[in-house]
């Protein structure tokens, strides 16, 4: 991304896909100016014993997370003790009455959050 714009990156992804982006940032803290997690996998349904958060330690990349009240990956409770462990800015947007796909109702909460977050 840095060879293609040297304006302000933004990378995200939704659940499994904004996994992989926290893992890529993880590894390569400058990869991206920020990160926007939609409906982080925080661990699979019913099995809230197998965290998918080691290595949110090593997360430089200030992050925003997006997540709904109803996501059987993980509740608002859950990931608000998590992100606890980012060392990096971040921020967590809770949408009412969502669950793991948060819906077309979230696009301009999204929008309007990224770009809050972004020139915070």
């Amino acid at each position: 991304m840095r060879e293609i714009t040297p304006d302000y990156v933004m990378l995200g992804g939704h659940s499994y896909g904004g996994r992989q982006v926290t893992l890529l940032a993880a590894e390569a803290p400058t990869v991206a100016d920020a990160l926007l997690l939609l409906s982080y996998p925080l661990h699979p349904p019913r099995k809230p014993e197998q965290l998918r958060t080691q290595h949110f330690p090593q997360l430089r990349t200030p992050a925003l997370f997006i997540h709904g009240t109803r996501d059987p990956f993980g509740s608002i409770e859950e990931m608000t003790a998590a992100l606890t462990a980012i060392p990096a800015r971040n921020h967590m947007v809770a949408i009412e009455k969502a669950g793991h796909e948060l819906g077309a109702a979230a696009a301009a909460v999204i929008l309007r959050e990224a770009e809050c977050f972004a020139n915070a």
